[in-house]
């Protein structure tokens, strides 16, 4: 059985894969690509995964509002995961704040660069912030 952060990282992961597959105008299926990274189906991967993708224009939009000169889609494919996966968790789910938050940064400092990882922590940090 996998931890919470774990099923966050299989999140990300499933996230990264759509972007590049749409980017590449590649058809997949989204079941499938979920299935290929968990033995056992979760109905926390698998909510989570399609919420943020039926919200992302919105979730994008919330993003773009807060990261000054490097709008969502100048992010590369991980980092876009990683903040959608933070929006999503702040704006759509009762996970406390700071743990959504915490959660992305981890995931951050392992897949990204220190100065991404300070630019989620301030998006995500803001977002919170405005919502209290």
């Amino acid at each position: 059985m996998k931890n919470r952060s774990e099923l966050r990282e299989i999140i990300m992961k499933v996230l990264y894969q759509v972007f590049i597959l749409k980017e590449s105008s590649i058809e997949f299926n989204i079941d499938t690509l979920i299935k290929e990274q968990l033995e056992i189906e979760n109905e926390f991967v698998t909510t989570s995964i399609n919420t943020i993708l039926k919200n992302q224009e919105d979730i994008y939009k919330l993003a773009n509002h807060y990261l000054d000169s490097w709008p969502m889609d100048r992010l590369n494919k991980v980092d876009q995961a990683i903040l959608s996966l933070g929006i999503y968790e702040l704006k759509y789910t009762e996970t406390p704040p700071i743990v959504a938050i915490n959660e992305a940064v981890e995931l951050s400092k392992k897949y990204s660069d220190e100065k991404v990882t300070k630019m989620i922590n301030a998006v995500l940090d803001e977002i919170y912030h405005e919502n209290e």
